[in-house]
């Protein structure tokens, strides 16, 4: 786990410790708390997957949020653009605040593009080994650009959208996700049922609960 304390610009400030842990925030909801970082292309399916992964676990009487990209910038990462250098402060912010929701005993959904892996190795670093998933949407950009009823692939071919991941921005497919799920062409109940045996294998959740 990374320590951030070089970045904090924050003076006379010192870490305080809650009596309430994770543990035992974790034994009252009965699993363990987790982030799942879905990433993959705009129109991939990541905020329909994770949306649909959550009320699975809601089902099953799990504590869950969903963080979701255009979601969050309206407000934690509203002042920010599209440029690389405001897409890596987008993911640290998210970061910082899946880190929270894990203390807090819950598993967090995050549904956003994150295009660059140093970025998500960011995240991944922030917390203890295991405590992050990385589930990749992998769609071909052309389903991506049939699925997409914003018109935002073919504005950004016509120039109209700077820095457009796929098109005139890259995207950096995970090297070694824990989890792969084909979301151009596989049902989502097929691609929710996956996540679930990942949480359950990993012991997130219990088969019953």
């Amino acid at each position: 786990m990374t320590d951030n304390n070089n970045q904090n610009k924050s003076s006379n400030t010192v870490w305080h410790h809650a009596t309430v842990t994770r543990r035992r925030r974790e034994a009252q909801n009965r699993h363990k708390s987790v982030i799942l970082w879905f990433t993959g292309l705009s129109g991939a399916g990541k905020s329909t997957l994770a949306h649909a992964v959550e009320e699975e676990l809601h089902q099953l009487g799990c504590r869950t949020y969903v963080l979701d990209g255009d979601n969050v910038r309206h407000g934690l990462c509203g002042d920010l653009a599209f440029s690389e250098e405001d897409r890596k402060e987008n993911i640290r912010r998210i970061g910082n605040v899946a880190k929270l929701f894990l203390e807090s005993g819950v598993i967090i959904l995050t549904a956003f593009i994150s295009p660059f892996k140093s970025d998500r190795a960011l995240v991944r670093n922030m917390v203890l080994h295991g405590d992050f998933l990385e589930i990749y949407c992998d769609t071909p950009i052309e389903v991506c650009e049939q699925r997409d009823i914003k018109g935002l692939y073919q504005k950004a071919r016509e120039g109209k959208i700077k820095d457009f991941t796929g098109i005139s921005s890259p995207y950096e497919q995970p090297s070694n996700p824990e989890l792969t799920v084909h979301t151009g062409n596989d049902s989502l109940e097929s691609c929710v049922a996956k996540v679930v045996s990942l949480l359950q294998e990993r012991g997130v959740i219990l088969t019953e609960l």
